[in-house]
């Protein structure tokens, strides 16, 4: 039996990141393990091994069976999608494991934290204005940030420099940080007469969170994790925890009350509520000291953040919690890849950041150089790309063009053909040849015309496309 201790488990779900409905299934058939799901945005949560691991048998028979609970929950929704699962000593390390995308599965010993991490980049710290100061110092690994003396770092970095230091050092930083809860904190709410409706209960629930963060205020301190419940006319309960790393403002508060609201009312028939909701329930968790956070000189850059999350929350009031949409920088070889839309349901608005945030300093090896096209079509235009014998230009197995490209012509019967001024290429691209429906195998071109244009083409089977252009 594997060695049992206070360690964490991450749970990700990639396919159903943002989709606080679906994700639902999967946070109700992780409850079969421990009432105590930690949630931190729709498509993650987490909980701590100690008591579900010694039941099944130690981590690995626990992670089996996670993993096969998780699949068969999503397979009820018709499209099972990849199941990522992270363990780890604490809540950063486990994360981290999650978010591989070398293993769906992956158990890091215990005490080996550390170790496991030094290899990764600083940008998994997520904190945009650190790690950009840190790539600029040479300082590109987590092992690289780790040897620096802690008491530099908090000189250079302050306080928040240091808890990244910890957070890099397989240290989890809310232990230190965490205080004794007093008792009067707690925010309940009577809804009467009870509603049912998602921007009802949301509406109630910003004034819940304002009182709450104002409380907190008084004591000067923070909440990091929080229990949202809710009971239903009819005896119902559902309560959920939500974590943050940093600290929830009552505009994050009102997110995840939203999330969790949109979860349940529009789950499936056997999990929603039989009755409008009566009362709503704020309990901070865990808290620790306020320690500040930078704004602009007159405060601006807060209130329009306030602003525009109160815009987006009526929106979605209105018209659904998809119905708003806002662009997602992700990693990948592609432009499509790189930049797509998401409900901003999947984003923590309040500390402007995408909550499921994805790595985008891999290698990417067949990316595009620089620069990016600014204009990426959402589908492709097809083409024709002649020699100076009006023959089809080609790209053999081993990348070597069959001619020098002569004429342009966009469409499937164009009517006007453009002289080639300029190209560079090819870019061979051969992915995921482990999976047929999903593989993709092309050769990337950038082509300058006498219009003065630049386009992005793609030859793949034989075929030409303008994937974007560039102005």
């Amino acid at each position: 039996m594997d060695v049992v201790a206070t360690r964490t488990l991450v749970i990700w779900c990639p396919a159903w990141n943002g989709n606080v409905r679906d994700f639902e299934v999967v946070v109700t058939a992780l409850e079969a393990f421990t009432p105590l799901i930690e949630l931190t945005d729709p498509g993650t949560c987490a909980f701590a091994t100690r008591g579900p691991s010694r039941y099944f048998g130690g981590d690995k028979a626990l992670v089996h069976e996670v993993v096969r609970r998780t699949q068969r929950a999503l397979q009820t929704l018709g499209n099972p999608g990849p199941v990522r699962v992270g363990l780890a000593d604490g809540p950063f390390a486990a994360r981290v494991a999650a978010f591989r995308e070398e293993a769906l599965v992956t158990v890091v010993a215990p005490g080996s934290s550390a170790t496991f991490l030094r290899g990764f980049s600083v940008h998994v710290l997520d904190n945009h204005e650190l790690t950009e100061v840190l790539v600029r110092l040479g300082i590109t690994t987590l092992g690289a940030f780790v040897d620096l003396d802690r008491s530099d770092v908090l000189g250079r970095f302050g306080r928040e420099g240091e808890g990244a230091h910890r957070l890099a050092s397989g240290l989890d930083n809310s232990q230190p940080l965490a205080r004794r809860i007093p008792p009067d904190l707690e925010v309940v709410v009577e809804l009467d007469p009870p509603v049912d409706r998602i921007d009802q209960a949301a509406f109630v629930a910003k004034g819940a969170a304002d009182e709450l963060h104002e409380r907190l205020s008084r004591l000067g301190a923070v909440c990091t994790r929080v229990l949202v419940g809710f009971e239903s006319e009819h005896g119902e309960v559902r309560e959920r925890l939500w974590r943050h790393e940093g600290a929830l403002s009552p505009t994050a508060i009102s997110e995840r009350v939203r999330w969790q609201l949109d979860g349940w009312l529009n789950g499936s028939p056997d999990t929603r509520p039989t009755g409008g909701l009566e009362r709503l329930l704020l309990r901070p968790d865990e808290v620790g000291p306020a320690q500040g956070r930078e704004v602009g000189f007159w405060g601006q850059q807060s209130l329009a953040a306030e602003r525009a999350a109160r815009g987006v929350a009526r929106v979605q009031g209105l018209l659904g919690p998809d119905a708003v949409l806002a662009p997602v920088r992700r990693g990948g070889r592609q432009p499509h890849d790189q930049l797509v839309l998401a409900p901003v349901a999947g984003f923590a608005l309040a500390e402007g950041r995408t909550v499921a945030a994805v790595a985008t300093d891999k290698p990417w090896p067949g990316q595009l150089p620089a620069p990016s096209p600014t204009v990426v079509y959402r589908r492709s235009l097809e083409a024709h790309v002649l020699d100076s014998h009006r023959h089809s230009v080609g790209v053999n197995a081993r990348g070597v063009m069959s001619a020098v490209p002569k004429w342009l012509g966009v469409g499937t019967d164009p009517k006007i053909w453009f002289d080639v001024a300029a190209w560079a290429g090819p870019w061979p691209l051969d992915e995921r040849w482990w999976d047929a429906e999903s593989a993709r195998r092309r050769a990337r071109f950038q082509i300058v015309t006498n219009d003065g244009k630049a386009r992005l083409m793609a030859l793949a089977q034989q075929r030409w496309w303008v994937d974007g252009t560039y102005e």
